[in-house]
């Protein structure tokens, strides 16, 4: 007599992968760790290099932001040791890795060509306009709603930064970086907190 194995229900095949989703989702959000330390990063450079050029003029301010190198150097270590200690890459990790690598490329890409054609004070709101897109796609990808707002605020505060001295564009970058990576940087590692404390 043949055994039967039990068959799964269409409803629990559904419930199966949703969990599985949000398992995936759980993942790639892990304790957003990487938007707190961006966050601080980019306030300190914006804030370093507005207090030099401002009240000091000094116009060799721009050195601030080469602390970025050792920012995506640590980075780089801490994702691999992350990935190593996880068994599996989840579809949503990678859609969220590819976010940020070609966030990365078109940012060096950007400034790379503004700066060739000397529009220098084109930069802050264009990268403000590139935050916000990596910020929107993120909410969206992980269904976030905190990192959707923050990416929205870089789109207004883009448009501001269009009408204001380049010293002040600088100071736009800071509430910018606040609500796009700090804010939803420490709701997630609360979210992530809260998750580990029920058992999730």
């Amino acid at each position: 007599m043949e055994s039967k194995e039990p068959q799964m229900t269409e409803a629990e095949s559904l419930q199966l992968i949703a969990s599985m989703i949000n398992k995936a989702k759980n993942q790639y959000v892990e304790n957003g760790f990487l938007y707190i330390l961006w966050g601080w990063v980019i306030l300190m450079c914006c804030l370093v290099q507005f207090t030099a050029l401002y009240f000091f003029k000094n116009e060799n301010a721009y050195y601030i932001w080469y602390i970025t190198w050792l920012a995506i150097i640590f980075q780089i270590i801490y994702l691999r040791k992350k990935r190593r200690s996880r068994r599996t890459q989840t579809y949503t990790s990678e859609i969220g890795a590819s976010v940020w690598v070609v966030f990365t490329i078109c940012l060096f890409l950007l400034v790379m060509v503004l700066l060739h054609f000397d529009a220098y004070k084109a930069i802050n709101p264009a990268i403000l306009v590139m935050y916000g897109m990596a910020t929107v796609l993120l909410g969206v990808i992980i269904k976030f709603k905190p990192l959707l707002i923050g990416g929205i605020c870089c789109w207004l505060l883009s448009i501001m930064s269009m009408f204001v001295m380049y010293e002040f564009q600088l100071l736009l970058l800071a509430p910018a970086v606040i609500a796009a990576w700090l804010i939803p940087g420490y709701l997630l590692n609360q979210k992530f907190k809260k998750g580990i404390s029920n058992g999730g």
